[in-house]
């Protein structure tokens, strides 16, 4: 077999990355020869290696997130590379682009070298580490599996971030094609309609009713646009800032899950999200109450989340987890179903994963569907308020070159 030139990413006795490439018949022989020269190889292929930080997510969504997705598949990366957990976080934080995440990672190696557990020095600093994801560290700390809890941690990350990035990414052009259309309008009305209006008031012509509105509707435009807008301004800052109280946040959560399409996406997004978190968590031996809790404080929409209290009340009852989920009213039919199963077969993880694929794939439909019947939707509006306004003007010019003959 002739010789090819093989890509590798490797650690030294250093901690110190290396990357390069080495002529061999196979990945094997390569791993051999690094291992010879004292390196620990974490990546070996024919074609340059396609960093975690190089996935493909929408270029809108950097920060926390991206930050702890990145750590995540990192630490797996490492850990079944057989690096120690201390050198492991060194070379992350060496790796880690932006330097306040660097430093986060700093902080938990130094909590770490202090004597405290991993989960510990991950729950330090909550405004990157979720509950679930330190739970999770610790039972992995516990059981001795810490490698296969950050091969899950990492999947849960990924899949996660992925569907949340074809939620917003799929909604980006809506809303733009929404106040792109709306803003021409405003245009046509402010800036546009006023000169015609001019040379139509300048002419003793009888302007046509359609022509008329147009022109009235653009003198209340010019009248009163910048009092609505401001209005409209003030308007939204209040909504923003009720919902954002107790009451204000339920309200809208349960209208929000009322609203047509769009808001049978949401719920099905939600599900997944919990159906993930408790699988993973209970897979990994956390109590299923305490799941609950966990799965309960990662959701964002509080209806669904408040709804919770009921099914951790009905397993402490020990009515198990599908009957309480199902009374609820809040989730698909069909979860309740699938828990029923995992409780009788006693694969209830299996189940809540399932149900997370089932439902991740029903987000997208349902996203798909919304956005196919939505954009046509706008289109066809906007087409019809343009096409109204230049057909009002162009009546009315010809009526003037009618009086000009």
């Amino acid at each position: 077999m002739p010789a090819a030139s093989y890509h590798f990413r490797a650690v030294a006795a250093d901690g110190k990355v290396r990357t390069g490439s080495l002529p061999a018949e196979d990945e094997r022989r390569v791993a051999r020869e690094l291992k010879k020269q004292g390196l620990v190889p974490l990546y070996i292929g024919l074609a340059p290696e396609r960093r975690a930080r190089e996935l493909a997510l929408p270029k809108f969504q950097f920060g926390k997130r991206r930050d702890v997705l990145f750590f995540t598949q990192e630490i797996s990366t490492l850990l079944n590379a057989g690096v120690p957990l201390d050198r492991a976080l060194s070379i992350t934080a060496e790796l880690s682009e932006r330097s306040e995440f660097r430093a986060v990672v700093g902080d938990v190696l130094r909590t770490l070298k202090g004597g405290k557990s991993f989960a510990d020095s991950l729950a330090a600093r909550p405004d990157y580490f979720a509950d679930i994801y330190v739970n999770m560290v610790r039972a992995g700390e516990a059981s001795g599996s810490l490698q296969a809890i950050f091969e899950r941690l990492s999947e849960y990350e990924r899949t996660r971030d992925e569907l949340r990035g074809y939620v917003v990414s799929s909604l980006v052009y809506p809303v733009l094609l929404t106040l792109v259309g709306f803003g021409s309008i405003f245009v046509l009305l402010y800036y546009v309609v006023p000169k015609f209006a001019a040379a139509f008031a300048a002419s003793s012509a009888k302007v046509p009713p359609m022509t008329q509105f147009m022109i009235d509707l653009s003198a209340a435009v010019q009248s009163y646009g910048p009092w609505a807008l401001l209005g409209l301004a003030l308007a939204a800052f209040g909504f923003r800032a009720y919902i954002q109280g107790e009451a204000g946040r339920l309200w809208w959560d349960g209208v929000r899950l009322r609203l047509p399409l769009i808001g049978d996406a949401l719920r099905k997004a939600q599900t997944s999200q919990f159906a993930r978190a408790m699988g993973v968590l209970i897979s990994n031996g956390v109590p299923l109450v305490q799941s609950i809790q966990i799965a309960r404080g990662i959701m964002t929409n509080r209806r669904m989340a408040d709804s919770l209290e009921l099914v951790s009340q009905g397993v402490k009852r020990g009515e198990g987890v599908a009957g309480p989920l199902g009374r609820t009213g809040m989730f698909p039919p069909l979860t309740a179903h699938l828990l029923s199963i995992g409780e009788e077969t006693g694969r209830l993880d299996a189940m809540f994963l399932r149900a997370a694929e089932i439902y991740d794939a029903d987000t997208r439909a349902a996203i798909k569907r919304f956005t196919a019947l939505f954009e046509p939707l706008i289109i066809l509006t906007m087409g019809v308020a343009v096409g109204a306004l230049i057909l009002s003007m162009l009546l009315a010019i010809t009526g003037l070159n009618e009086m000009a003959l």
